[in-house]
C-alpha cells in the first residue's frame, strides 16, 4: 500500500511539474540547444521504431562511456540497439561512437521519456525491445513499473549500491522496493551482490566492472607522446574531473605545488565545461601562468602557440586520455565533497598512479581494492600536496596486475545475457 501510494504522487508530481521541467530544458537548451531538440521525445513521441532492440539506459555522460564496449559486443553478435539518455552529453557521446551503426539501422539514440506512464507506453510502442538495461544505479520508478507492465524485462547493469545509498534506504525503505522491481541485476562484486541480495533484488549475477574495457583512443595518446617533450623534464600531474565545489581547494593546491624549487606542470581538467572560462579567469587573477587546450593547440593537437606555462587548463571534451596521457600521476575530483569521487578507471587503464579524496563511496568499487593494491592512495585536503609530491610511485607492474585481473567484465554480462537474448 505504501508504495503504491508513493506511485500515485509520484505520477501526480511529474504531471504537474511537466511545465517546470520544460522551463528547465528551454533554460538549458540556452547554454546547450541539444537540449530543447527532439523535444517530443521526452513525451514518448519517436520518428523511428527499432522492434526487438536491447534498450540500454545511459543517463549521462558517464553511464554511457561504460556502456560503449557492452553496446559494441551486442552490436558484433547482431543484436540492434537503442540506447536512452537525459544530458546531451551522454547522447553526444553514444551518437559519436556509434555513428556508423545508426547509419545503418542497427542502433538508435534518443531521450528517455518522462516519468510517465503514457510517455513510456509511446516508447515501448516504437521500439518494443526485447530487454533493457539500466547502467549504474538510476531508479526511476516509472521505468522500472511501465516496464513491468509492457512485458520488458529490466536489469541493473554494472550496478553498485553506495554504502551511504544503503544507511539512507534504511531510513525510507520506498527505493528498496522500487529495486525489487527489475527483472534481476548484473553487479560489479560480490559486496555489491550481497548489498542488493539484502533488499530483495533476485537474479543477481557478479559481472564486474565495464569501465575496465572500455576502449582507449590511440589517436589521444599518440598526440601526448608526441606533445609531452615539449614540456621538458618536469612531472606532470593532472588534476582530472574538478568538480566546481572543489577548485578553490584545487587552485591553491596547484599555486603549493608549483611554488617548489622544481615545480611540476599542473593540468587542471574541470568536470563541467561551464565553468571553464570562470576557471580561466580565476587562474589570470591568481597570477597563474597558464594556457588553455583550445589557444595552445588546434584541434589536430598541434601547437599553434610555444608560450610558457605552469598549468595547462583542459577546456575540451571529449580528450581525457589525452590530458591522462601526458601526466605521471592523477589527482582525480570528486572525492573531496560529500557527493564522492569521479572514477579512477581511466588512469588506472595508462598505469598511472591516482590519489582519490575521502569520500569514495560513489566509487566504492574499484577504489577500495584499488587502494589494498596499492594502486591508488586515499588523502585529505590537508595532506594533498605533500601526498601529491612525495607518494612513492607504485611500480607500473603493479597497476597493470590490477587492472588485468578486473578486465573482462564485457565478457562475463554478455554470458549472463545469452540466455535472454
Amino acid at each position: 500500500m505504501r508504495l503504491w501510494l508513493f506511485l500515485r504522487l509520484w505520477s501526480l508530481v511529474w504531471h504537474l511539474g511537466l511545465p517546470v521541467m520544460l522551463v528547465y530544458l528551454w533554460q538549458r537548451g540556452r547554454k546547450d540547444p541539444l537540449y530543447a531538440r527532439a523535444a517530443g521525445e521526452r513525451f514518448g513521441r519517436y520518428g523511428q521504431g527499432l522492434p526487438g532492440a536491447v534498450w540500454i539506459h545511459a543517463v549521462s555522460l558517464g553511464e554511457m562511456r561504460s556502456a560503449v564496449p557492452l553496446i559494441r559486443a551486442l552490436l558484433d553478435r547482431g543484436e540492434r540497439v537503442v540506447t536512452t539518455h537525459f544530458t546531451p552529453a551522454g547522447r553526444r557521446e553514444a551518437a559519436r561512437v556509434f555513428a556508423g551503426d545508426i547509419a545503418t539501422g542497427r542502433m538508435a539514440v534518443v531521450w528517455v521519456p518522462f516519468e510517465t506512464s503514457w510517455a513510456y507506453a509511446g516508447f515501448f510502442k516504437s521500439f518494443r525491445p526485447k530487454l533493457g538495461l539500466v547502467m549504474e544505479i538510476e531508479i526511476w520508478p516509472r521505468m522500472v513499473f511501465a516496464s513491468r507492465r509492457a512485458g520488458v524485462p529490466l536489469y541493473m547493469c554494472n550496478a553498485q549500491y553506495p554504502s551511504d545509498s544503503m544507511a539512507r534506504d534504511a531510513r525510507l525503505g520506498l527505493r528498496p522496493a522500487i529495486m525489487r522491481g527489475f527483472a534481476g541485476a548484473f553487479v560489479k562484486s560480490d559486496l555489491q551482490a550481497e548489498r542488493f541480495a539484502s533488499v530483495g533484488v533476485r537474479n543477481i549475477s557478479v559481472t564486474g566492472e565495464l569501465r575496465f574495457d572500455q576502449p582507449i583512443p590511440a589517436a589521444q595518446l599518440a598526440a601526448a607522446a608526441a606533445l609531452r617533450p615539449g614540456l621538458g623534464p618536469r612531472r606532470v600531474i593532472a588534476f582530472a574531473s574538478v568538480t566546481e565545489p572543489e577548485e578553490a581547494m584545487f587552485l591553491a593546491a596547484a599555486q603549493e605545488i608549483l611554488s617548489v624549487r622544481t615545480p611540476p606542470v599542473v593540468i587542471f581538467v574541470p568536470r563541467a565545461p561551464e565553468r571553464f572560462a570562470a576557471l580561466a579567469r580565476a587562474m589570470a587573477e591568481k597570477g597563474i601562468l597558464f594556457d588553455r587546450r583550445s589557444t595552445r593547440l588546434d584541434r589536430g593537437f598541434r601547437p599553434v602557440s610555444q608560450s610558457p606555462m605552469d598549468v595547462l587548463l583542459g577546456d575540451s571534451l571529449g580528450e581525457m586520455y589525452f590530458y591522462l596521457g601526458l601526466a605521471d600521476r592523477v589527482v582525480v575530483g570528486g572525492g573531496f565533497q560529500p557527493k564522492g569521487s569521479h572514477n579512477i578507471i581511466e588512469p588506472l587503464a595508462l598505469k598511472l598512479p591516482v590519489l582519490v579524496g575521502p569520500h569514495i563511496q560513489t566509487i566504492e568499487y574499484p577504489a577500495v581494492e584499488a587502494i589494498a593494491a596499492g594502486a591508488c592512495l586515499q588523502t585529505r585536503a590537508d595532506r594533498l600536496v605533500q601526498d601529491v609530491l612525495t607518494w612513492p610511485d607504485p611500480a607500473p607492474e603493479v597497476i597493470a596486475r590490477f587492472t588485468e585481473a578486473h578486465s573482462g567484465a564485457t565478457a562475463r554480462t554478455l554470458a549472463a545475457l545469452a540466455p535472454l537474448l
